[in-house]
């Protein structure tokens, strides 16, 4: 066997070792699953798409995810809801798009900012200047604890509250729909 058929020989098998890595990178589950959560009122849809982290024994609220400071609200890329129609959100107006819903946790409330930078990983680049609405959502305890980060929404009639619960916390507020 010649020197250039033996090189040949090591160069494929070592792109093919290089294949199956980079292959079996690619299909490991990621560890806050992406998650997509509806729902529908009439013609208006609203679709939220997040990853779910888990909690892992860890102190989440003051901690994991410190109060008082820009949160993605959930893991990897930064949290983004799509609205098909304009709705009201604790009495404020929001057009139809889609937005990065970016939040500020505290113990007793948090601010929840509709920003529409797009495509953010994390928090890293927030930028306030493109908040297109900014709520204050309640916060209360829950009886459970959610092991992953939870976003839910309750269609209640004409409106929906949105729902985010992780460990024993429990944020919300309220879309109106408008058709």
């Amino acid at each position: 066997m010649g020197i250039k058929l033996k090189l040949n020989l090591i160069l494929l098998i070592s792109i093919f070792f290089v294949q199956q890595t980079i292959a079996q990178e690619a299909i490991k589950p990621r560890l806050s699953p992406l998650e997509v959560v509806t729902v529908k009122y009439e013609s208006t849809y609203i679709k939220v798409t997040y990853s779910r982290p888990h909690k892992k024994g860890r102190t989440i609220f003051g901690d994991l995810v410190p109060y008082g400071k820009v949160w993605r609200t959930g893991a990897n890329e930064a949290t983004e809801i799509t609205l098909t129609k304009d709705v009201v959100i604790n009495g404020k107006r929001l057009k139809a798009g889609t937005y990065t819903i970016f939040t500020i946790p505290e113990k007793d409330s948090w601010k929840v900012m509709f920003n529409s930078d797009l495509g953010q990983w994390g928090a890293y680049n927030y930028n306030s200047d493109k908040n297109v609405l900014v709520i204050d959502a309640e916060v209360s305890k829950t009886d459970v604890v959610y092991e992953p980060f939870t976003i839910e929404f309750q269609l209640q009639d004409d409106k929906t509250n949105l729902l985010m619960m992780w460990d024993t916390t429990k944020t919300h507020f309220t879309i109106d729909f408008l058709d």
